[in-house]
């Protein structure tokens, strides 16, 4: 176990691993005061005594918060803040501070910062905002993975179906695309249900918001 690291954890009912509440603080005494706390709500805690520990840990790809002390021994969390996207890590950020000013509180938070807390922080004000921010991660995970998942059903088609679906997205019909790339209209169309049965889109409407989403760029007719 990394030296400083006090961990503990708790497992949902049905098996799976809960959330994760990351604290990095040089302070002992509130590395396990907050781990005490959120324990207390079932969250499952990590705390490390610098930014250099919370990196080398493994990190579970579950909903994720990190409460940083903004003034680490020898460093500065928000230096580590930039650090840290930089690694992609986009788990939302909580500042705890003993030392904190507006001019902290405004850097912090442009750069992503969701809350900011001076010592002493109220447990139920902290609570509320990791709460916040677990569920903000929760939601970023699934749009990930849902994307995840589209993209691969993109990946799937072959180049013929990706280049009818991008006329289909440009709002052409069937006979117009034909014409434009010079194969029947029932070729076109048993390319285009093909295509729409891999993209599982339903409707046009349905595969234009999945093309949307995936950034697919329509094909419009040659003038």
């Amino acid at each position: 176990m990394i030296s400083g690291l006090h961990s503990t954890s708790t497992q949902s009912a049905d098996g799976r691993t809960p959330s994760v509440v990351y604290v990095v603080d040089d302070d002992e005494s509130i590395r396990l005061a907050l781990g005490d706390l959120l324990l207390s709500v079932g969250l499952r805690v990590e705390t490390f005594g610098s930014s250099r520990e919370f990196l080398a840990f493994p990190k579970d790809d579950v909903p994720s918060c990190l409460i940083l002390d903004i003034r680490l021994r020898g460093e500065s969390g928000l230096a580590f803040q930039e650090e840290a996207a930089r690694y992609g890590l986009r788990m939302p950020i909580l500042f705890i501070t003993a030392h904190g000013d507006i001019e902290m509180t405004v850097k912090a938070m442009k750069a992503g910062a969701l809350d900011f807390f001076p010592k002493p922080f109220r447990d139920q004000h902290m609570l509320d905002a990791v709460a916040r921010a677990l569920t903000r991660d929760a939601e970023r995970l699934a749009a990930e993975r849902s994307n995840a998942a589209l993209r691969a059903c993109y990946d799937s088609l072959t180049p013929r179906e990706r280049e009818i679906i991008g006329f289909v997205l440009a709002g052409l019909m069937n006979k117009q695309i034909a014409s434009e790339i010079n194969v029947s209209e029932i070729t076109v169309k048993a390319h285009r249900a093909q295509a729409m049965r891999k993209m599982r889109a339903h409707t046009v409407a349905d595969l234009v918001r999945k093309g949307e989403a995936l950034g697919i760029e329509p094909h419009y007719m040659k003038k």
